[in-house]
């Protein structure tokens, strides 16, 4: 079944899973940010900043969560095209100020919560844009700070994808899976694709929860079917062969 838009589905179902979510931000954030936030309070919001327009190119997901003991955010934006958007600062500085403008416009709040954003790539093509908004300016690094303190200026967290390594992958199955595939939807042929699949059931053995291991392996095929290279009959009669006993175990389901 063809699914629209396959990046964003999988991205969502994925990250939607609050342990997912959890587990990733455990395993990629910097210590010092780690340091103060409190993941156990992470809960996940319904709002989306993403105009209809660019919904082909971009996801995203905002999660509630205690930052330094007070209510702050963190913005999950993934980019799901081959090339890095050149602007992302301004749109993530964007859907940041749509975010403020919630907050103060509902709760009538004077004070805004604290927005830390981060941007998954996965690209084919390196991610060399600047990571603060700051650095896109002309002249900022050679101002005084007594000037700089006029000019608006934040850095976000990227994770290009499309460059880790098998050991750059951390974290429990679901989320060594999404982040696996994501790496290699773009990059791999067919054979690249089916090692993956390979991968993928082995990796969801590791689920004591085997109704949620055939779930998953369900919505991640149906991803990979939708977005990755285009796999020949015999391609799939060959991984069904293979997979045989991982079905059988109840692991994954045909």
């Amino acid at each position: 079944m063809k699914i629209q838009n396959p990046h964003d589905k999988f991205f969502k179902e994925t990250f939607g899973n609050l342990a997912v979510a959890k587990d990733f931000l455990r395993n990629y954030l910097p210590q010092n940010i780690i340091d103060i936030v409190d993941i156990n309070s992470l809960e996940p919001q319904k709002d989306s900043f993403i105009n209809e327009e660019l919904q082909e190119v971009f996801s995203d997901m905002l999660f509630q969560v205690d930052i330094n003991n007070k209510e702050g955010y963190i913005y999950f934006l993934f980019e799901h095209k081959s090339y890095p958007s050149k602007n992302i600062a301004f749109q993530l500085l964007n859907y940041m100020v749509q975010i403020w403008e919630r907050k103060m416009k509902i709760e009538l709040d004077h004070k805004i919560p604290i927005v830390i954003p981060l941007v998954i790539y996965h690209g084919k093509e390196t991610w060399k844009i600047k990571t603060s908004l700051g650095e896109m300016i002309r002249g900022y690094e050679d101002l005084p700070d007594s000037i700089r303190a006029y000019i608006p200026n934040y850095r976000y967290l990227l994770y290009d994808i499309s460059r880790y390594s098998d050991d750059d992958i951390k974290g429990d199955a679901q989320l060594r899976i999404l982040l696996s595939i994501f790496r290699d939807i773009f990059t791999k042929n067919s054979d690249g694709i089916q090692e993956a699949i390979y991968r993928a059931a082995a990796s969801l053995q590791e689920l004591d929860d085997k109704e949620t291991g055939m779930g998953y392996f369900e919505t991640f095929i149906r991803y990979v079917f939708n977005a990755g290279p285009q796999l020949t009959k015999n391609d799939i009669n060959r991984l069904f062969i293979n997979l045989k006993q991982p079905i059988q175990e109840g692991v994954i389901q045909s």
